[in-house]
């Protein structure tokens, strides 16, 4: 694999109760790329994202992130070396401002209370507004975080891992449950933050990852079947008989 490689998985297996989630996955991203990962329930994308993050370490195998193994590193270390992760459902403080999220955020501060001895800095207050300015929530700065629709609470939650400023950005179905218009705001919000940073988008919505426009990797029981852009993939027999077919 390329020496220029920020993620590079190698080899990487782990097994559950007898069931190989992965099985011997080999995959690479470059520093600026965004990836679209693909592939049937049970493929082992969820599986993927956990090893990459640290919640689970592989059986065999070489995972590194800018030169660093990430197997002898815990979530918290893998965090800090520069890796944000985004799960499916958002989590933010619903009682608390969109600009108070991205406050804490900001700090790394871990309880609303402690916005109550926070105070925002000139500096502070500038990377902020360049948050709410990517995530398209500038209207909405002093809205209370429960008051924004689902895809609004996507992009907040984007927000506040771009607050972290991570290398690479791991985004898990950010656009199950939106509408039409929220899916292709966030093919055009994700574009933007893959101006500055590397994104791995786990997805089934085909049309967004099509909007998207970027290359495609498709897992099957665990391993890599196909790679490439998102037409030559769709086009190979193996795919169409175990994912686009059903």
């Amino acid at each position: 694999m390329s020496g220029e490689a920020l993620l590079e998985l190698r080899g990487v297996s782990v097994t559950f109760d007898g069931f190989r989630a992965i099985n011997d996955l080999s995959l690479s991203l470059r520093q600026g790329e965004m990836r679209a990962i693909v592939g049937p329930n049970g493929a082992g994308k969820t599986t993927m994202m956990d090893i990459i993050t640290g919640k689970t370490r592989p059986d065999t195998g070489v995972v590194r992130f800018a030169g660093h193994d990430l197997t002898k590193r815990d979530e918290a270390a893998i965090a800090r070396l520069g890796i944000g992760r985004k799960f499916q459902k958002p989590t933010v403080f619903e009682a608390l401002s969109v600009r108070d999220n991205l406050l804490l955020s900001l700090k790394g501060l871990r309880s609303p209370f402690a916005l109550l001895l926070a105070r925002e800095t000139a500096e502070e207050a500038g990377r902020i507004d360049a948050l709410l300015g990517i995530t398209r929530l500038a209207p909405h700065a002093r809205v209370q975080a429960g008051g924004l629709s689902h895809g609004q609470k996507q992009w907040l939650e984007i927000g506040m891992l771009l607050g972290q400023e991570p290398q690479l950005l791991l985004v898990d179905e950010p656009v199950a449950g939106m509408t039409d218009a929220e899916t292709m705001a966030t093919a055009d919000l994700l574009r933007d933050i893959n101006r500055t940073r590397s994104v791995v988008v786990v997805e089934h919505d085909m049309e967004f990852v099509r909007a998207l426009g970027v290359g495609v990797t498709v897992l099957h029981e665990g391993s890599v079947l196909a790679e490439g852009a998102l037409e030559a993939v769709s086009a190979d027999p193996r795919v169409i008989d175990v994912y686009l077919g059903r």
